[in-house]
């Protein structure tokens, strides 16, 4: 819980100094915030929901993605050590406000009855089919979105947690602890932890586009005609 407060005051903390000190040429560090903020909005945002359509959608998807980033890089960051998305609040949480808002932009474009009756009942299906199809498109859309969403970014980041403490505590005891003879090995394992350091780099940040590409995707669903 501290790491997760922590990266939050962080995170506010530098969008809001380049937020506050933004000109209509941009320095070093305005750069650096636009280029991230563009990143969200035409690679995600736009490429999934369209230009019109994204606008109202951009902030939330800012939000998720670089909040998301932030939690999960903090599992390499010397000091703190483990992600704050390696328990499961805050994938769950974050999963909560995706479900809601795909929801929400179902019922917008199409009303409650309309919503539900084109997510549970496609059209174009002979009607002896919706026996079979509407339970699964009840599970699929309500209740195994969600649940993905948060067991697809607690699995990965557990489990590179897993793999750092595994190799560095085995170079830890080999060095210090093992047999003259094993301590070479220790080298191969300090590799290896070095190795899975970046792959988790690298996993932090495809999980955070993983995360909001699917929510973007879900909102179009629920926009657009089954």
């Amino acid at each position: 819980m501290l790491i997760r407060l922590l990266v939050t005051a962080v995170l506010c903390t530098l969008f809001l100094l380049a937020a506050r000190s933004a000109r209509l040429v941009p320095g070093r560090g305005q750069n650096v915030a636009e280029i991230a903020l563009d990143f969200v909005r035409v690679n995600i945002a736009e490429e999934i929901l369209g230009e019109r359509h994204a606008r109202p959608h951009v902030p939330l998807l800012t939000v998720i993605f670089f909040g998301v980033l932030a939690m999960n890089i903090t599992g390499v960051i010397p000091g703190l050590n483990i992600a704050g998305s390696s328990l499961i609040g805050f994938p769950l949480v974050m999963a909560a406000v995706a479900y809601v808002a795909f929801i929400t932009a179902g019922i917008r474009s199409h009303g409650v009855v309309g919503f539900m009756r084109g997510s549970l009942f496609p059209a174009g299906v002979p009607w002896p089919v919706y026996i079979i199809l509407t339970p699964i498109e009840l599970i699929s859309t309500f209740i195994l979105r969600p649940a993905t969403l948060t067991i697809r970014l607690l699995v990965n980041m557990v489990a590179g947690h897993l793999l750092l403490v595994l190799t560095f505590a085995a170079t830890h005891y080999l060095f210090l602890e093992a047999a003259v003879g094993l301590k070479a090995i220790g080298a191969v394992t300090l590799a290896a932890g070095v190795a899975f350091t970046v792959f988790e780099i690298f996993i932090a940040a495809l999980q955070a586009y993983i995360f909001t590409l699917l929510t973007a995707v879900y909102i179009h669903l629920s926009q657009e005609a089954h």
